[in-house]
């Protein structure tokens, strides 16, 4: 199996994982409420911590509780570990491997915080290091570049946030999500013949802000894993700040502009960078006002939440990096200098 094929089994893997971890993430949620959990620290690497970068959003607007990402290192390599015994200590990985990571549980548990591990392999160091388990189920992932394994973890983030909210409503929000990256896989075809004008690309920009802040540095991590572009990514805030004055004209930049409380803001950034910069422009949106600026427009599904979207929103681009990997003629299964499973201390 191949990237392609596992890029598309991700609403399958969604369903899933809502059919068969719901009522073990309840019985989590339920657990976690009669502990006295002040804040949420969250270990991860990669991939994983780019889904660490939506629980961040996700569980501060939602929940409520306020999260640190873990410096592994200090648990590992420093092994001077911060006070966090009144924490929930998040570790997520796919493969639960990374010693880092396991370190950061480790510590956590000795100090009588709450663990949690979401992994793809519930037998890892990682699993056994936790005191509570979601596994997110996605099979075997055999391209080093990771697809259904990031939606299935996000889904996994979401579905624990919607537990422990209890809210009814948000849950049936979460089981439309299968449907609309479904519809967002209805793009390949565009996206397809879209790659081939940045055949040339060495470099660019990705942008997105609050839930998508997550999609803009794992669409980078995957433009850098399998092209080799120097992709770098920023909050539409951030990028104001300064990295704006790299752009000028034909400079490629993606931006990821859903519907919802970041959108009027990151529309007037687009319109900036393409009417006054001249940048090249690729808009993964919702927005109609965003259909007006020009450049390639990649559809979001109309009636999404701006909560569910970087599991769909992220589809398009797995999309865009497959494409313009093949096209470039590198390897999309094994990206130069990579392996699956990357341990780190």
């Amino acid at each position: 199996m191949g990237l392609k094929e596992e890029i598309f089994e991700q609403p399958q893997v969604l369903r899933d994982l809502i059919e068969n971890q719901y009522d073990n993430i309840l019985d989590i949620a339920s657990a976690l409420k009669n502990r006295n959990i002040e804040f949420l620290f969250l270990a991860a690497r990669g991939t994983s911590d780019n889904a660490g970068l939506y629980a961040k959003y996700l569980y501060g607007i939602h929940n409520h509780l306020p999260i640190a990402l873990a410096a592994p290192s200090i648990f590992s390599v420093y092994q001077m570990p911060p006070r966090i015994s009144n924490s929930l200590v998040m570790g997520v990985s796919q493969s639960g491997q990374s010693p880092d990571i396991v370190s950061v549980l480790t510590e956590g548990r000795a100090q009588g915080a709450v663990t949690l591990a979401i992994t793809n392999q519930p037998d890892s160091p990682l699993g056994q290091a936790a005191e509570f388990i979601i596994d997110i189920s996605a099979g075997e992932e055999k391209a080093v570049a990771a697809t259904k394994t990031y939606t299935a973890q996000l889904m996994s983030i979401a579905l624990l946030s919607v537990a422990l909210s209890g809210d009814s409503a948000r849950l049936e929000q979460l089981k439309q999500v299968p449907g609309y990256v479904e519809q967002a896989l209805a793009l390949e075809h565009l996206i397809k013949e879209t790659v081939e004008r940045f055949y040339y690309m060495r470099q660019c920009v990705i942008l997105g802000r609050g839930y998508n802040y997550s999609t803009a540095f794992e669409w980078a991590l995957k433009l850098k894993e399998l092209t080799y572009v120097v992709a770098q990514p920023y909050s539409s805030a951030d990028f104001m700040h300064g990295p704006i004055a790299i752009v000028d004209q034909g400079f490629p930049i993606m931006s990821v502009i859903p519907k919802g409380a970041v959108a009027d803001e990151m529309i007037q950034l687009a319109q900036k960078l393409k009417q006054e910069l001249q940048a090249e422009l690729i808009l993964v949106s919702n927005c109609t006002e965003a259909m007006d600026l020009g450049g390639t427009m990649l559809k979001l599904p109309e009636k999404m939440p701006e909560w569910v979207s970087p599991m769909v929103s992220i589809i398009p681009a797995q999309l865009f990096c497959y494409h313009l990997t093949r096209i470039k003629g590198f390897d999309a299964q094994k990206p130069r200098g990579l392996k699956k499973v990357t341990e780190t201390r």
